[in-house]
Order: structure tokens, then C-alpha cells, then sequence
């Protein structure tokens, strides 16, 4: 019997809430199952419906400005046209009186310039009032919004390919090895106290791989950026989490143990000393998915603050925002009875030998 598990789950947002959890025999059919899964063409054709909506509301936005400047360009152009047709009638009237001659030729010439002096006038007229519109809405509390919403999310995209790598560092540095040394002839540990150490970070990893190509792909999208639907696809697999933050304490537990042992921590230090590691412990590797859904509430609550009521990426978020909130405030509790509690730290390790 494998202690490995191989699931995943699906979740559907339609008449109430279902999700359906499946398990593979193999880490392969798994993989080739969530593929398969996210390349299906329903949710291809709802993404780009989603995108189509926000290009389509923010051409509106920019037809609306574009309606009013014309409005304003048709005015001037009218004004325009009536002083020229006052010019018109005041040299036809000056002609009928006046006989041709050369006076009257360098009078028309004199006309020609005033008519290109008007023209190039009325050019500058036009590019200074279109530089307006555009400095009106560069300083607009709605344009501010935006930057500052866009900079959250690439803040975002930074701080996610960091964690990734320090669960890649986690996990080729530090996992892998040690289940080698359980494997060999004179094993320094078991593999039932590696799981426990340091149980689904490998899953961990797998699952921000493809978060952070997710946020990636939403970057090709810029300036119009929408994380909700992402989300969506993220919440279904946050119970990882949960099982991570239920066990870490009693994974340092165990790790303290096995420190007691010398040839443990000889290997350990071979491990930490890597250049890789940067002088980090094993410890501080193990912590950072604790912190991780926490950042993830705060990184929403930016966000939310940044995004207009009538946004179409609202609603995903806040509830994104809710659900997290909830299972953090469970996660939580959780770690911190067992982590109080002697007597339930004896019983977890009771219960897993």
C-alpha cells in the first residue's frame, strides 16, 4: 500500500457547488488527467468569452471619451465653417464692387495665407485639446486605480516565482536526497518519517508551477488583467494546505528527533551547506508554505482595493478572498491547538506509527 496519493479534484460553479475528487494509480495518469482537463474547449471558449467582455467594456470606455471630444471637435468645426462662410460672402461682395486688378489679386493672396495660418491654427487647436483628454485621464482616481492594481499583480507574479523556487530548493535539495538515504542498505531514516517531515511538497510544487504559469499567461493580456478565474481553478486544491499546516508542527517534531542522531545531522549539514540552500535551514524551507495563504489574503485585499465595483473580476475575487479566509482561519486553529497541546502531539504520533 502507497502512502503517496495521487488526486485531484473538479469543481463546477453551476447549480450550487460540486466538486468531485479523483485519484490516480500513478503521479503520470494524474498529470496527463489534469491536462487533459485544462486543455477541455468549455473552459477555452468561457476565457475568451471573459476577455472579449473586458476588451469589450474597456473600447466603450474609449469610444465614450472619443463621442465627447468629437462632440466638442463638430463644435469648433461648425464655428470654423461659419467664419469661412462670412469670409466667402465678404469677398464676393468686394469683388461685385471692385473690378479686377492687381490689388485685388494680392488680395486673394493675402486670403490664401490667412486660410493656411486658420488651417495649421485650427491643427494645434485639435492636438492640444486631445492632449487634454489624455492628461485628464492620465490624472483620473480611475487611471490611478489601474496602475496601482496592475503593479499589485506584478508584485504578485515576482513573489510566486521566488516561492517556486524555494519549494524546488525544498524539494531537490533537501526531499529527494533524504529518500534516497532511506532507500539504501544502511538507511538513516525511514520513508514513513520522510513523508512526515515533509509530506505533499511535492504536490505543493506541482500545483504553483501551474499558478504561476496561469499569472504568466494572464501578463500576455496586459493592461487589461483579470485573476479571478484563475482563482477559481486554484481554490479546489487549496486542501493541500490544509493538510500541510495540520502536520508541520509534527514534522519539526520529528526532524528534531532525527537531529539527535549524528549521522542524521552529518548529512543534514552536507545539505544546508549547499550554495543553492544560501545558508538557510531546513527549517526555514519547511515554513514557507505557512506563510503562503496568508500572503495570498493579504495580495487580494490589495487587490479588491484597486478594483472598481462594476469591474468584472469583482465578484471572483472577493470570493476567492472569503474562501480563503475561511479555510486559513480553520488551518490555523488547527496548528495551533496541536501545537499547544503535549497530548495531542503525542497522539498524532501515535496515530501515524
Amino acid at each position: 500500500y502507497s502512502l503517496e496519493q495521487h488526486c485531484f479534484a473538479i469543481y463546477y460553479k453551476k447549480e450550487g457547488v460540486r466538486q468531485y475528487e479523483l485519484r490516480a494509480e500513478t503521479e503520470e495518469e494524474c498529470n496527463a488527467w489534469m491536462e487533459a482537463i485544462d486543455n477541455a474547449s468549455f473552459g477555452k471558449l468561457l476565457e475568451r468569452k471573459q476577455e472579449a467582455e473586458q476588451k469589450q467594456l474597456h473600447l466603450l470606455q474609449i469610444l465614450d471619451t472619443e463621442r465627447k471630444a468629437k462632440w466638442q471637435y463638430v463644435k469648433q468645426t461648425e464655428e470654423l465653417a461659419a467664419e469661412v462662410t462670412k469670409l466667402k460672402l465678404e469677398l464676393n461682395e468686394y469683388r461685385s464692387d471692385k473690378q479686377t486688378s492687381p490689388e485685388l489679386v494680392s488680395e486673394a493672396e493675402e486670403l490664401k495665407k490667412i486660410k493656411k495660418v486658420q488651417s495649421f491654427f485650427r491643427g494645434w487647436l485639435c492636438r492640444r485639446r486631445w492632449k487634454q483628454i489624455v492628461d485628464e485621464y492620465i490624472r483620473s482616481e480611475h487611471a490611478e486605480s489601474m496602475r496601482k492594481r496592475n503593479s499589485i499583480v506584478f508584485g504578485l507574479v515576482e513573489c510566486e516565482d521566488e516561492y517556486v523556487q524555494q519549494l524546488s530548493i525544498l524539494v531537490t535539495c533537501y526531499l529527494r536526497p533524504f529518500r534516497m538515504a532511506a532507500s539504501s542498505k544502511k538507511p538513516i531514516m525511514t520513508h514513513e518519517d520522510v513523508n512526515s517531515i515533509f509530506l505533499n511538497v511535492e504536490t505543493l510544487l506541482f500545483l504553483h508551477q501551474f499558478f504561476v504559469q496561469g499569472l504568466r499567461n494572464k501578463m500576455e493580456n496586459w493592461p487589461t488583467l483579470q485573476l479571478g478565474d484563475l482563482f477559481d481553478l486554484f481554490l479546489p486544491m487549496i486542501g493541500i494546505y490544509q493538510e500541510y499546516v495540520r502536520n508541520h508542527h509534527y514534522s519539526l517534531q520529528v526532524l528534531a528527533e532525527y537531529k539527535q542522531r549524528p549521522e542524521f545531522t552529518q548529512m543534514l549539514k552536507r545539505l544546508e551547506d549547499k550554495p543553492l540552500c544560501e545558508g538557510r535551514s531546513i527549517e526555514s524551507f519547511l515554513t514557507y508554505p505557512m506563510h503562503q495563504i496568508p500572503r495570498y489574503i493579504i495580495t487580494l485585499h490589495e487587490l479588491l482595493a484597486h478594483t472598481p465595483h462594476d469591474h468584472v473580476d469583482r465578484k471572483k475575487l472577493e470570493y476567492a478572498k472569503s474562501k480563503l479566509e475561511q479555510i486559513s482561519h480553520v488551518s490555523y486553529v488547527w496548528f495551533f491547538m496541536f501545537r499547544v497541546s503535549p497530548f495531542n502531539h503525542a497522539y498524532s504520533r501515535n496515530c501515524r506509527a
